[in-house]
């Protein structure tokens, strides 16, 4: 089941949220428990077959939990690393397992047969979540074992099919907490402006703007030679597409969680506004970079054993990080890529602190953005490619060495400009014209969105929207306050992101 589907919005989400409320006047317990059945019943509705795995898993971590917190034949560390070996087992043998034996088919030359798995949704958010779980019970960090609060932190619907990577000391709390089942209006108001926010990035932005990106990303394997234009129109077409997506997902998830009375922590933060990679990194899929850092980085050795060692810990992080995307070798390159990256950041940072101590001008600011912003959307052509050959001859067009023509047929066009630019040197020809006015118009709106509009969480700042959200983040320019004129507002953004839902399209992170 999607959030953006009329089945979810008038059916289930009504149902579970009257549901909830309802049960909870009589028992916090039987509303936990209801709410923790309604989101495996919202998991089951993609395939039921994989509900008992999902139970599975809970209990499995569960048990493991409990003997590791009650010091069961004082065997901590090897319950711990046993239950962590048992989880990336399962989560390997899902979606690794034929990449595996493509490649050493390939380096082997054995004739292995690949299976015909069917990924299930959710399972790298459910799996690193209770190994987050594990890991802090190991650490005396866990001090509740409630089951049913347990199982409604791992199953919790909001956050279940791609995050954010929730932390038990964050969740469970919430869940026991009593004014988290007494119903309250700011909630209401607050989650459905959030949920609404949310929908329209996802159903008119993203879904929108998508349809330019694909085109692109599928000429090379249909023959067709890209030129300038077309590569860099798809590629930003594509990184925009994947910015509203995940963003709208992170705010209807947001949002959804608001309508219960709990609050989810922040996952998306204006990443395209950051000026270096390691601020983007903070900013971009945030709780999974907590993830990676604190069970991953950190545990290598993070920059405790010198610049090398913290490099290479870097890179083998981010190679992970990537690994952890999908089973290709273009999710592994595209981690190496912000491996790399992140190395040359903290590599600059060292020579700025070290010879030039003044602060940058807003000048030189806006170049790091843009600088920062163009690194990242090379990488996504790697990351969006089908395979690497296909990300060469993207890469290979957005360098100009297929050439710098533009449509012929923009040239009457643009009358007297167009002649002056033929004047100048520019050169118009018969191109396959993929991009178009009507992507450059999206791309240029996209530009002004993600560069100068304040982010949903910033506008609702004075609501605490979100766990953790970073300081500075009041922008003075539209905050949201329940009155008359954002009710009209949030009204027109629900009616027009509903109407514009004619065909489901799922989250691009969910194939993650």
């Amino acid at each position: 089941m999607l959030f953006n589907s009329h089945v979810f919005i008038f059916g289930f989400l009504p149902i579970v949220f009257f549901g909830f409320y309802g049960i909870a006047r009589y028992s916090h317990k039987l509303a936990a428990l209801w709410l923790t059945g309604a989101s495996l019943f919202f998991y089951g509705w993609w395939d039921v077959r994989f509900v008992g795995l999902l139970l599975g898993s809970t209990l499995f971590n569960y048990g493991a939990g409990y003997l590791i917190g009650h010091r069961f034949l004082n065997k901590q560390k090897l319950l711990l690393t046993c239950a962590i070996i048992s989880n990336l087992i399962l989560l390997s043998y899902f979606k690794y397992a034929n990449f595996f034996i493509e490649n050493l088919n390939y380096l082997a030359g054995t004739a292995l047969n690949t299976a015909e798995f069917i990924l299930p949704l959710g399972i790298s958010f459910f799996t690193f979540t209770q190994i987050a779980f594990l890991v802090d019970t190991y650490q005396g960090k866990v001090k509740e074992y409630n089951f049913i609060h347990y199982t409604l932190f791992v199953t919790y619907f909001p956050h279940l099919i791609a995050g954010p990577v929730l932390h038990h000391k964050e969740m469970m709390p919430q869940f026991a907490e009593p004014s988290t089942y007494r119903f309250n209006y700011e909630n209401l108001l607050v989650g459905t402006t959030i949920f609404f926010i949310g929908l329209f990035k996802k159903v008119v932005a993203a879904d929108g703007i998508a349809r330019y990106a694909g085109p692109v990303f599928a000429a090379h394997t249909a023959g067709v030679e890209l030129t300038f234009l077309d590569a860099w129109g798809g590629a930003l077409c594509y990184a925009f597409q994947l910015y509203f997506d995940f963003s709208g997902y992170s705010d209807m998830a947001i949002g959804l969680s608001r309508l219960f009375g709990v609050t989810l922590p922040l996952n998306f933060h204006s990443p395209y506004k950051s000026v270096n990679i390691i601020e983007f990194w903070r900013h971009w899929h945030m709780t999974l970079s907590h993830f990676l850092r604190d069970y991953l980085y950190i545990p290598l050795g993070g920059n405790r054993k010198g610049p090398v060692r913290r490099h290479l810990n870097l890179l083998i992080t981010m190679l992970l990080g990537g690994l952890w995307h999908g089973a290709g070798w273009t999710y592994v390159l595209w981690g190496g890529l912000h491996g790399g990256f992140l190395i040359i950041n903290h590599g600059w940072q060292w020579l700025h602190n070290r010879f030039w101590h003044r602060s940058p001008s807003k000048l030189l600011r806006g170049l790091s953005v843009l600088i920062t912003f163009l690194a990242v959307v090379v990488a996504w052509v790697v990351f969006r490619a089908d395979n690497i050959t296909t990300a060469a001859a993207m890469l290979k067009a957005m360098t100009g060495m297929n050439g710098f023509a533009l449509p012929d047929v923009w040239l009457p066009k643009w009358g007297a400009f167009g002649q002056w630019l033929t004047a100048q040197g520019v050169h118009f020809s018969n191109t396959n014209a993929l991009i178009g006015g009507g992507a450059l118009n999206w791309i240029l709106v996209s530009l002004l969105i993600v560069w100068l509009a304040p982010n949903t969480q910033q506008m609702m700042v004075n609501f605490k929207p979100a766990l953790n959200v970073p300081e500075g983040s009041n922008p003075n320019l539209l905050l949201w306050q329940p009155s008359y004129a954002w009710l009209v507002a949030s009204v027109v953004c629900a009616v027009v992101s509903i109407l514009f839902i004619s065909e489901l399209s799922e989250f691009i992170y969910f194939q993650f």
